[in-house]
């Protein structure tokens, strides 16, 4: 909507707004622009959105990653010294007590994240194979006078919400004997609950329950624990441990906090892991499925979270789902068949396997994403923009023959809409590329000279160069011969990195970055929000990276769940979805900047708010109101309500920080978060508001009728 309109002023601290809610846009605020994204990365889904609590469950061969890959993907790293500094920096980073236990174990041939209970000569480890290949783990119990030695590893617990955790363990051993399973305090020698499997020649999955007494410590650093009595030579396959308040598979604090802010679209599975992503080897029994090396990041995809779990989640939350298909080292009849294995009658070939897989029903995925990113060398089988262009058109047409109904998204060119990359898929596809995807990470590397100040103020000002781009982006899909082009932003969020030392004196350091965890997020989620309203019904989805761990959203720490501001931003944010944005007319001070930071350009006459006027479907009038500037204080908004008549008080929710990077801790989880006021509506159309620096503010007037 071409409706709104600026004027700079330069009185500081005042700032006025008029609504002219007779001026309506066509297109109303779109659910989707609220989406977000989770990959396999990192915690963001295993110790994340999942509920299984131990590390390294398959006992699987770990991988330390050591930079990328001249095809794509990344090198394993092999020096042992680079190893141990990992694993100590895992260790000091969750608080256990002995890196050097897990070290010692890890050179010994067990799997890292595991560590002997007993003397080196007393349990030997080494590698094996599990029912399925792949490895296990063999855990060889000598003869010794002690008791209870055998492998174990440090965990947290979510002793806030459950005392009852589900345990699955697939085992064998060479001569039947008694396994113990403890559970207990890290720093008690016994185990405060126990269960007992007795494990014989042939592979067997023992299931159970422990649970821990009411006096357990809730905040306490746990010990889980495969111990034996007597010598023994005893392989693991898998060893999980669940709450026993699980949500099929899922944290059910994520599962609450997702759905409480009513999540509109999930991303899945990827961000660069799906580029070597095989979507069968995370279908079928779940203990079947093959423990494999992350294709893109550290460590290990267990597959426990395949498609029908994404899918399953989805549903638990209340979401629709987006899938991102491999067209890295993935072939289009590969993701025809993911089609037809969500989508696909039983009848059919994959249809059939779903259904054998437990779910008859199709799923009905209806947008789909070819490739990620491929244009990166990050990438696994990335290409050049021919390349793309070849994929896109080959991907199109098998996954379309297998479903002719969905919704397909091309890979666009993150950060330059102009980019040849862009070009060439727009000229070469015209009419059938429907939508074409943008990922706005950028900020790039940034030292101890750099203005964190002129950085903020850097990535909110960006908001107005992506409109102004995506405008441009639009016309040139029309001139191709696209009569309704669309587009996708799939990822977002700051990116801004911190390289180099940290100097006495200097100006920046990491921890005054505005990073995706603080408010500074939150505003910029919102201001991009609301550039795509302005666009229109061009931008048709927006997935924010990410859901937990990764980017912005929900962090999980020592199995506690709390919300990053930018969580709070899309629970505000999604009350305006389905309604009709209306012209605004806004005059405020401005900012601007000197420097370019990677893809951001130096910019002046940036207004220090931004916002947007929506009409709901119920007759009600709401405002999103950013206040970004970092330079001034607070400032008193007039508003002026124009063919609208409201009731005598408004509702005021704002969410602020006292500096950019303002952030929500473990310790302190609700710094950031919102609060609620009234304000006064003077004769039915002029309010003042109170805007504070670094500031998300909803007001909700209701509609009080005629005049």
């Amino acid at each position: 909507m071409d409706a709104n309109s600026f004027e700079p002023v330069s009185t500081p601290g005042r700032a006025t707004l008029t609504v002219e809610a007779g001026r309506r846009s066509p297109h109303p605020v779109n659910s989707r622009l609220f989406g977000k994204f989770c990959e396999h990365l990192g915690a963001n889904i295993y110790h994340g959105m999942e509920a299984q609590i131990l590390l390294n469950c398959t006992f699987g061969q770990w991988r330390f990653a050591a930079g990328d890959h001249p095809d794509g993907g990344v090198w394993a790293e092999s020096s042992r010294e680079k190893i141990e500094r990992r694993i100590a920096a895992i260790a000091q980073r969750n608080a256990w007590p002995d890196p050097q236990a897990l070290v010692a174990a890890y050179f010994d041939g067990g799997a890292f994240g595991w560590f002997r209970i007993g003397a080196a000569d007393a349990v030997r480890l080494s590698p094996d194979a599990g029912p399925n290949g792949g490895r296990a783990q063999r855990v060889e119990i000598q003869p010794q006078a002690e008791t209870g030695r055998g492998i174990g590893q440090w965990t947290y617990l979510p002793l806030h919400r459950t005392r009852t955790y589900l345990f699955r363990v697939v085992a064998r051993a060479v001569a039947p004997c008694e396994l113990t399973l403890g559970l207990g305090p890290a720093a008690a020698p016994d185990a405060s609950a126990r269960a007992s499997i007795r494990v014989g020649p042939e592979w067997q999955t023992f299931t159970g329950t422990l649970c821990l007494p009411a006096d357990a410590p809730a905040a306490a650093l746990y010990r889980f624990a495969v111990t034996c009595d007597a010598p023994a030579n005893v392989l693991l396959d898998r060893a999980l441990l669940y709450p026993g308040d699980h949500v099929g598979g899922a944290d059910p604090d994520v599962v609450r906090l997702l759905k409480e802010s009513r999540l509109p679209l999930l991303r899945w599975p990827g961000g660069n892991f799906v580029s070597g992503y095989h979507w069968r080897d995370g279908v079928g029994p779940v203990d079947a499925r093959p423990t494999l090396p992350n294709p893109a990041w550290d460590g290990l995809e267990f597959n426990l979270f395949g498609t029908d779990e994404f899918l399953a989640f989805c549903r638990a939350v209340g979401c629709e789902p987006l899938i991102c298909v491999n067209a890295g080292n993935g072939t289009a009849a590969e993701a025809a068949a993911w089609v037809e294995y969500c989508n696909g009658a039983p009848d059919t070939p994959m249809g059939r396997l779903r259904a054998a897989n437990g779910h008859p029903e199709p799923y009905r995925v209806t947008h789909w994403e070819i490739g990620n990113e491929i244009y990166g060398r990050w990438q696994v089988s990335w290409t050049t923009p021919a390349g793309n262009a070849d994929r896109y058109r080959r991907f199109r047409e098998a996954m379309l023959a297998a479903d002719p109904t969905l919704k397909l998204l091309g890979c666009g060119y993150g950060n330059e809409p102009d980019s040849e990359w862009n070009r060439r898929l727009i000229e070469d596809a015209g009419k059938n590329l429907r939508s074409i995807t943008d990922h706005i990470l950028t900020g790039g590397s940034v030292s101890a000279d750099t203005d964190p100040a002129e950085l903020y103020h850097a990535f909110m000002g960006y908001p107005a160069v992506l409109e102004r781009r995506y405008r441009d982006l639009h016309a040139r899909m029309r001139a191709a011969g696209n009569p309704a082009p669309r587009m996708a932003i799939t990822e977002l969020q700051l990116f801004a990195h911190f390289h180099g030392e940290v100097k006495p004196g200097g100006q920046c350091a990491p921890e005054l970055l505005p990073r995706p965890d603080t408010i500074a997020e939150a505003l910029f989620l919102a201001m991009i929000v609301n550039a795509c309203v302005r666009l229109g019904d061009f931008v048709e989805l927006l997935t924010h990276s990410a859901t937990v761990n990764h980017g912005g959203g929900l962090r999980k720490e020592r199995e506690r769940v709390f919300a990053n501001p930018v969580h709070y931003a899309h629970a505000l944010g999604i009350a305006l979805a389905g309604g009709t944005p209306v012209a605004v007319r806004l005059a405020c001070e401005t900012f601007a900047t000197q420097h370019a930071f990677s893809h951001i350009p130096p910019q002046t006459g940036v207004p220090i708010l931004d916002a947007l006027a929506v009409i709901n479907p119920g007759g009600d009038l709401a405002l999103m109101l950013i206040h970004r500037g970092a330079a001034c204080g607070p400032v008193s908004l007039d508003i002026a309500l124009a063919g609208f008549h409201a009731q005598a008080r408004a509702e005021v929710v704002t969410l602020a920080g006292t500096l950019w990077n303002d952030r929500n801790t473990l310790g302190n989880p609700g710094q950031v978060a919102p609060r609620s006021a009234l304000a006064d509506v003077r004769e039915g159309s002029l309010l003042s508001l109170h805007l504070p620096p670094f500031s998300l503010t909803r007001v909700l007037l209701k509609n009080a009728g005629p005049k």
